[in-house]
């Protein structure tokens, strides 16, 4: 027998044995007893919660809805995601670079133009083009000026990928100063891929700069906002927090190309862009167009944050660039500014309207502050130069604004020296919360619901900051985020859940990525210009995310939590403020598993309890664009008598359990 015969028979075999052992438990029902009446911790507003980074475009191309790649000619290749259209005319295009008169955009396109019975100008393919909707309202910006005399009109056109027209308007009466021209008009068909072109009709010389085209129909209707559709996704999973700018690229491949969020508010116009460190991160998925803009600023992530119900928690660069790349730190007598951007990120968030960043918020349209109570320190960074640095913010930080509780990093493991070195350090630190990430196989979370079980409960509380399963893939973009890495996380938040008393913070990453752009996987929704999807992954946050009640209460087998015996996971919570006691059931094995849970210490206000499933025919299902349907979870009712409530778990499935108490 061969040793690729021998392994097959060994996996059939375990197959046989998980499949038959779990067969035989199904005849005898596990019984649960739920304590309703001993709640062991309350769990946090913030405990189920969101992380965004600009990676897989995130950003610019995809929760940002611009319309326009590099409409500011700032892209290390200037024309980069232009080209020139000459329609029976003719001209040139030079890029001017007035770095002395405006640093933060100092480039702009001069258009020489002889035109008069056609047009030249520019086109734009927009981020894997542009995602355009039939009969929806699109608006179009630029800044422009003419250069001495001329006759120059605008033609404004989206086409197809045919080059059909989609929508047209005019601009005319250019001057000679730089002024804002705007303009809307509706879409004639629809298109995934349109291209937008600025065509100039005449002869003259036109300067133009931050050519900008929105959907009008954006979240809240906001001008030049976010994409709708994705953000609705976000706030169905009702998040407790929102963490923000992301990981890696707050650190940046070296300090200059850190994120700096003064850079980031004030007028778009005056936000200075720079690369995305996600555009030279993978060789095997090289993203020369990855720029920010930063149209999608602090400022915004504030707004998102309030408009998401979430606490809004910012990353901030601790002098520490990412040590996986050049490992740049700053010298320790150079640190202030670095600390100084933190304190002044409170000020702005919330400060008064007579302070000098209460008023930019103000000014920027938001006079009330952002409430702004949690803020983390570095993100992924390990060693004695991170705890050096991390205890400068922290002196001065717990002394200036001691309402502010910080967060600091145990690095990109979960495990190991550096691991334990961190926690060595921070036990004795007077920091709220320690980030931990993990990136490991689904067996791993499997294995690991019972993590916090023994952590230590008086010192610093978890972050469960990143975190995600990764299995097998397949060609699809999307194929990593399968039912089974989905299931095993689910199993993993129970144990999460159960130690709520330490974890008080939790979020999958990667967020978002475009099918068509995506350096990571997997992530939680893909997205292409038009549609978006949520992943399995995705359903599993939901369901805790919308079911988190307000206090643990145990959920006991035979005396102990249920951790994996036979298969089962299980964690429960009440809401005091919905007067319902929550049970989530985890169900990894593959057979029917047969579960009596039982409500110890509550009175039934009625015995119809609702029941929400997420399952799949087979554990390597996932959803895609073009089947989003694959796993998704249904809802029903479920009757019962007593204070005793008999199930049927669906082979490897998660099910949440709902059931209506008299006051809690």
């Amino acid at each position: 027998m061969n040793k690729s015969t021998r392994t097959i028979l060994a996996a059939a075999l375990a197959s046989f044995c998980l499949t038959a052992g779990s067969i035989q438990a199904q005849h005898q029902a596990q019984n649960i007893t739920i304590q309703v009446s001993k709640p062991t911790a309350e769990v946090k507003p913030t405990m189920w919660g969101l992380f965004f980074e600009d990676i897989n475009f995130a950003a610019d191309g995809g929760l940002y809805a611009e319309l326009v790649k590099n409409r500011s000619f700032e892209f290390d290749k200037p024309l980069m995601g232009w080209k020139e259209v000459k329609q029976n005319g003719g001209g040139t295009v030079l890029i001017i670079n007035r770095t002395a008169a405006n640093d933060a955009n100092p480039r702009f396109a001069r258009l020489t133009v002889d035109a008069e019975n056609g047009t030249y100008g520019l086109l734009n393919e927009g981020f894997r083009g542009m995602g355009i909707e039939q009969g929806k309202q699109y608006n179009f910006s630029v800044l422009a000026r003419q250069q001495g005399k001329g006759n120059l009109k605008m033609r404004l056109e989206l086409v197809n990928e045919k080059g059909d027209k989609l929508g047209k308007s005019e601009i005319g009466d250019l001057t000679p100063e730089w002024k804002k021209h705007t303009i809307s008009f509706k879409a004639t068909a629809t298109a995934p891929k349109a291209n937008f072109q600025v065509l100039l009709q005449g002869k003259g010389v036109a300067d133009l700069d931050m050519i900008s085209l929105f959907p009008q129909d954006t979240w809240k209707n906001r001008p030049n906002g976010l994409r709708k559709d994705l953000v609705q996704m976000l706030a169905d999973i009702k998040p407790g927090f929102l963490r923000f700018p992301g990981g890696c690229i707050v650190e940046g491949k070296d300090l200059a190309n850190r994120y700096q969020w003064k850079k980031t508010v004030g007028d778009v116009e005056d936000r200075t862009l720079i690369m995305n460190r996600w555009n030279v991160e993978f060789a095997h998925r090289n993203a020369p167009d990855y720029f920010q803009s930063y149209g999608l600023g602090f400022y915004e992530y504030f707004l998102l944050a309030e408009d998401l119900g979430a606490a809004p928690l910012p990353i901030l660069n601790c002098g520490m660039a990412c040590q996986y790349n050049t490992g740049e730190v700053v010298a320790m007598d150079e640190l202030d500014p670095y600390l100084q951007d933190a304190l002044d990120l409170i000020a702005f968030a919330n400060g008064p309207v007579t302070s000098k960043w209460g008023k930019l918020r103000a000014d920027m349209g938001h006079p009330a502050p952002f409430n702004l109570k949690l803020l983390g320190i570095g993100n992924e960074q390990w060693d004695e130069q991170y705890i050096e640095r991390y205890r400068v913010f922290e002196e001065v930080l717990k002394k200036q604004h001691p309402e502010i509780m910080l967060i600091s990093t145990s690095g990109p493991s979960a495990e190991g020296p550096r691991f334990d070195y961190l926690w060595s350090e921070l036990k004795t630190s007077k920091a709220d919360y320690v980030d931990e990430h993990y990136y490991k196989s689904p067996e791993w979370f499997l294995e690991n619901a019972t993590r916090y079980d023994n952590y230590d409960r008086t010192g610093p509380k978890v972050f469960a900051g990143e975190y995600a399963a990764h299995g097998k893939e397949e060609q699809d973009p999307e194929s990593r985020n399968t039912w089974y890495s989905a299931m095993a996380e689910a199993a993993f938040m129970t144990g999460l859940e159960r130690n709520a008393d330490v974890v008080h913070l939790a979020s999958y990453a990667p967020l978002l990525a475009h099918v068509e752009a995506w350096q990571w996987r997997p992530d939680m929704i893909w997205f292409d210009n038009l549609r978006a999807v949520g992943t399995p992954n995705y359903y599993v946050q939901k369901l805790f995310g919308a079911n988190s009640g307000t206090h643990v209460v145990p959920a006991l087998r035979n005396g102990a939590a249920v951790t994996g015996q036979d298969s089962l996971y299980a964690s429960s919570t009440i809401d005091r403020k919905t007067n319902e006691v929550i049970v989530k059931l985890v169900n990894t094995s593959k057979a029917v598993a047969p579960v009596s849970v039982s409500l110890e210490g509550a009175t039934i206000q009625k015995r119809t309890a609702a029941l929400q499933v997420l399952k799949a025919a087979n554990p390597m299902d996932y959803n895609t664009l073009d089947k989003p349907q694959v796993v998704v979870p249904t809802e029903r009712k479920h009757n019962f008598s007593g204070n005793t409530i008999a199930l049927k778990l669906e082979p490897q499935s998660v099910t949440v359990v709902k059931m209506p108490c008299k006051k809690l």
